[in-house]
């Protein structure tokens, strides 16, 4: 959600400039919690009901109900709402077709309902080769793929991680790609307000649903003398867990579930310590802040593997949490008190080259909308007034409004 907020941001800031139209959108979410966060202007969200990845896959985050009637509930409100919108744009993030397929349906509908533009949005980073590798058939390959989408934007720097290279991307859409860069600049600022008065070290575990192991040993680390510690333990934490870390905290540590604007604390602490999420290491990449990332151990490969090659191009360093304790951590913050990252080798301006990399997309479709105007123009000059059609009249304005974005 975090990351197709961004890019929403981005899209309604800049796209009007590139094509000469404005921009009005929805973002498509399971996540309860999106509603709070602040939206761009003429842009609205659209809520599906949750789910929630357990030990045996995903299951109903919320509802009482076997997935296999939650699929075909959120496979018709999709529909429904691709075809009530009828996006110019549509951009896929992640799951090319869903977490189980139910996305799929609603782009071939769109696709032939009218001229628009599917895009597939891809972390620089999707799992180890042979995981990545099985997801790809489950979606049903690249035939599937190139069928549904006009491109793929992959949200890194080939220099750091190559996902086509690594083998987690099939070779065969390798000539739908496009690397933006991560989607790291120019990522909205909420309330430039900190919660931390002073001098502070940040540890943050992202959502907080498997960050409770990183935390326990944050908030146990000694800081030197006239240094706060904020822990952020994400909305996701259970409660048991997040109520254990303030009853465990050292002196000097705070322990929030939450802050209004995660960037701003992040560029203005001395050192962090987080998991190693897309969200949070673009916008570490952002600032000049030491940062150690202990990736998650669980499930997918993908942190790890980002921590690595991250590391790997001297931009951050890594710590398994297996071996991570109280005194090693503090030895780590300790010495990168004063210090600062050089990370302006990185390409991190994903943020205005997707804009530009959409005008590319959009730009055909409404240069035949324009020419479609001018040919309906043409006829109502040689109409009686009472006779001009509403459906050229409809044709005239709509190029007029504004391009609409589906995310």
């Amino acid at each position: 959600m975090r990351r197709n907020l961004a890019l929403a941001h981005a899209l309604n800031n800049q796209l009007p400039g590139l094509i000469g139209r404005p921009v009005t959108g929805i973002l498509i979410t399971g996540t309860a919690l999106a509603p709070a966060f602040r939206l761009p202007e003429r842009w609205d969200w659209v809520l599906l009901p949750g789910v929630a990845k357990g030990s045996a896959g995903y299951l109903p985050r919320n509802l009482t109900l076997p997935m296999g009637e939650l699929v075909p509930l959120r496979a018709r409100l999709l529909q429904a709402t691709l075809a009530g919108f009828s996006p110019h744009l549509v951009v896929v993030d992640r799951h090319a077709t869903g977490v189980h397929g139910e996305l799929e349906t609603a782009l071939r509908h769109a696709r032939t309902a009218g001229p628009v533009r599917v895009v597939l949005g891809l972390r620089e980073v999707l799992d180890s080769p042979a995981a990545a590798v099985a997801e790809w058939a489950r979606v049903g390959g690249p035939r599937v793929v190139k069928d549904l989408f006009d491109a793929i934007w992959v949200y890194g720097d080939p220099a750091v991680h190559d996902p086509v290279a690594a083998g987690e991307i099939p070779f065969a859409l390798r000539k739908l790609i496009r690397y933006t860069g991560y989607l790291a600049e120019g990522r909205p600022s909420a309330s430039g307000t900190s919660c931390m008065p002073g001098r502070y070290c940040m540890t943050t575990v992202g959502g907080g649903s498997d960050g409770y192991a990183l935390a326990r040993v944050a908030v146990a680390t000694p800081v030197p003398d006239g240094m706060g510690h904020l822990v952020v333990a994400g909305p996701q934490m259970p409660a048991e867990q997040l109520n254990d870390l303030r009853q465990r905290a050292r002196p000097g540590v705070k322990v929030v579930s939450t802050v209004d604007d995660i960037v701003f604390h992040l560029r203005h602490a001395a050192a962090v310590v987080a998991m190693g999420g897309y969200n949070t290491v673009c916008e570490i990449m952002s600032t000049p802040v030491p940062a150690l990332i202990v990736p998650r151990t669980q499930s997918r490969a993908e942190q790890r593997i980002r921590a690595a090659s991250l590391a790997a191009a001297g931009y951050l360093e890594q710590h398994e949490i297996g071996t991570l304790t109280p005194e090693i951590l503090a030895a780590w913050l300790a010495a990168r008190f004063g210090t600062t990252v050089d990370r302006r080798r990185a390409v991190l301006d994903g943020l205005i080259r997707v804009p530009q990399l959409a005008a590319e997309l959009l730009q055909p479709l409404l240069n035949a909308e324009l020419a479609k105007s001018d040919r309906a123009n043409q006829v109502s000059a040689d109409l009686a007034a009472d006779q001009f059609s509403a459906d050229e009249s409809d044709a005239a304005a709509s190029v007029k409004g504004a391009s609409r974005v589906a995310v």
